[in-house]
């Protein structure tokens, strides 16, 4: 027994040298593969999956932890007290249950994890003339909380991505109808003009203004640095215009005069009781829109959809869908990508990348929407509070991925608008776009708008399916689980894209008490979907693999786990200081099969401490310390 647990503990050093080395190759692989296949005759396929190397490896690897988890219950079972501590006994045996069996489904998003790579030249090649209209949808709800230069700093990003502009539109929800966020995207827009070509010029990554003359201090060419600090001081311009409206609370009475659109702001009431605004700031079908070089520039709208304070509004779930049916009317894109106001677009490629998914002509068809990580450029040094969400974005999505595809995840992900609006999967969605006309052609832009406002009323809603079967779903908090769950059980697969450069950027908490709130509802919402009709065991039955089932439940029952984890750190700790033993003794066959076996806690590095009373986290180093730390503390108090 002795010699099987010692060869454990270096099967687990091997293991983990293992893991650091096997992202390496999987990637020099992958570009070599990549070099062979552009030499081909032209006729490949636009994406490729991999699966991750190592995989036998890891399977034997889990299957040894299991087997030592298994003996940490058989050591349960047989060893049960007579007399002292038998009901703490009972509930460590409970607990440890529940660590294996959560364990277990822990395994389904590290079983079978599968690797995707594009191929943008042939994607050029082959459907430059040919690609599909894309609506961008940025959400934003409170000026206070989400500054408006905040929020155009990631429409000018989205703008400016390397798509032809004709075929871009940018929608705004402003959810708090804020006159000032209109007027930061009116100024916006007008910088835009020379932000763009700037951009495309000089390739510049990231597209975000403030994301990119924050992280350069200028280029060493004379012209690329003259025209940069061109670009900057018109920046830094209109950055203090935004910024002095928002600090005095009104917009300059001059800007109001020149532009008609501030007429509508008479009727507003507050942020909870308003009717519809909708303003085309850019219309790209426009001969006169276009910038400095003389280049199209991508469509513009703003949108404040009207509220009543006795109309249900259904938060960011019901800006979704005013904003589906909005751009339904007016550029009717076949994709649809949504992203949060303080994700700006950090690769400008990433269209490109969704694009060779979906019009791939073998797979594409089966696409409903593709799902690319959350990533954040405030990670305080030490990451303290586990914000980065290494672990599911590395490790999580591409084992999903495996089993059908991610969930999901109400941000960075661009959607099959058939997908989006209820229609189930079929063979006829084969090259659909080559047929669909993505552009309603309107002579007259006022027309097109009063069209529009009709369908963002707060009672069009009303005796439909909208936020049932259609769009975005209501009454639960993650209501972009619920969505994409739908989505893959209505047939429809999705795809996780991780390219080497993020795709999006964000803001993460970096204090313990935006750590908890964000933990409190994200553990609310994942065990409302277990409790609710959308319990991926019970929905997703006969409709998506058991593995992706899995899955999602690793996730619904994470906030669970903060009892078994409270019980484990608090109840050995004084019954300890009882005299009460609950684990084998030092030395022995038994003691050695015990530890052999808890290696399963330190192997689960999703979690960190922080999330003891938000949600759960598995005994890893941290935690020990802090069980040592309250052990001390009741001996003294003792």
């Amino acid at each position: 027994m002795g010699r099987y647990i010692r060869a454990i503990f270096y099967y687990n050093r091997w293991v983990d040298i293992f893991e650091q080395t096997s992202v390496m190759t999987h990637s020099r692989e992958r570009e070599r593969e990549r070099e062979r296949d552009m030499g081909r005759d032209g006729h490949g396929p636009l994406f490729e999956t991999k699966e991750a190397t190592g995989r036998i490896a890891y399977k034997m690897y889990a299957i040894s932890i299991f087997v030592g988890v298994f003996f940490v219950w058989v050591y349960r079972a047989t060893h049960i007290p007579v007399e002292k501590g038998k009901w703490a006994w009972f509930g460590m045996f409970g607990v440890e249950i529940w660590f294996g069996l959560y364990w277990i489904l822990i395994q389904s998003v590290r079983w079978k994890p599968v690797y995707r790579s594009t191929f943008k030249e042939r994607l050029s090649q082959r459907y430059e003339n040919e690609l599909p209209g894309v609506d961008i949808f940025v959400c934003t709800a409170d000026p206070a909380i989400e500054p408006p230069t905040l929020v155009i700093n990631t429409v000018l990003s989205v703008m400016a991505y390397d798509y032809p502009p004709e075929k871009l539109s940018v929608y705004l929800s402003d959810d708090a109808g804020c006159d000032i966020t209109f007027y930061a995207l009116l100024e916006a827009s007008r910088f835009s003009t020379h932000w763009i070509p700037f951009c495309k010029k000089f390739i510049i990554e990231p597209r975000s203004p403030e994301g990119y003359f924050s992280s350069t201090c200028g280029p060493s060419d004379t012209h690329h640095a003259k025209e940069w600090s061109v670009v900057k001081t018109l920046y830094e311009e209109m950055k203090n215009r935004v910024e002095t409206a928002m600090k005095l609370g009104k917009i300059p009475e001059e800007i109001k005069t020149d532009y008609k659109g501030f007429s509508e702001w008479n009727s507003y009431i507050s942020s909870r009781d308003h009717p519809t605004f909708l303003q085309i700031v850019i219309d790209g079908r426009d001969a006169n829109a276009v910038d400095i070089e003389g280049s199209t520039l991508p469509t513009l709208v703003y949108l404040a959809r009207e509220k009543k304070p006795q109309q249900p509004h259904h938060f960011k779930a019901g800006a979704l869908n005013a904003l589906i049916r909005v751009s339904s009317e007016m550029s009717n894109g076949s994709i649809v990508l949504n992203v949060d106001c303080d994700m700006y677009a950090n690769n400008s490629n990433v269209v490109r990348d969704a694009m060779c998914f979906f019009m791939d002509v073998e797979k594409g068809h089966e696409i409903g929407f593709v799902q690319f990580p959350q990533y954040f450029n405030n990670i305080t040094k030490n990451d303290i509070y586990a914000s980065a969400l290494r672990v599911i974005n590395e490790v999580e999505g591409a084992g999903l991925d495996g089993y059908g595809g991610p969930p999901y995840l109400g941000t960075g992900c661009f959607h099959r608008r058939e997908s989006l609006c209820g229609r189930k999967y079929g063979e006829e969605y084969k090259g659909e776009w080559k047929k669909r006309i993505e552009r309603k052609v309107e002579t007259n832009a006022g027309d097109l708008e009063e069209k529009a406002r009709a369908v963002a009323s707060c009672t069009y809603e009303e005796n439909t399916e909208w936020g049932k079967e259609m769009g975005l779903k209501y009454g639960c908090p993650s209501e972009d689980l619920i969505t994409g769950l739908a989505i893959q059980c209505r047939g429809w697969k999705s795809v996780y894209c991780n390219p080497d450069r993020k795709a999006f950027l964000g803001m993460s908490p970096t204090t313990l008490e935006q750590s908890l709130v964000q933990h409190k509802r994200w553990g609310e919402g994942q065990l409302q979907i277990f409790m609710s009709r959308y319990c991926p065991l019970i929905y997703g039955h006969g409709k998506i693999k058991l593995g992706l089932q899995m899955g999602y439940c690793n996730y619904n029952l994470w906030a669970l786990n903060s009892f078994p984890t409270l019980y484990y750190v608090i109840i050995p700790s004084l019954c300890l200081a009882k005299g009460i033993s609950l684990f084998p003794r030092i030395s022995g066959v038994v003691h050695d099969g015990f530890c052999g076996g808890f290696q399963f806690h330190s192997r689960i590095r999703t979690l960190d401490v922080s999330h003891l009373l938000g949600g759960p986290f598995i005994l890893m180093p941290r935690s020990k310390n802090l069980a040592i730390t309250f052990f001390r503390w009741v001996t003294q108090v003792l």
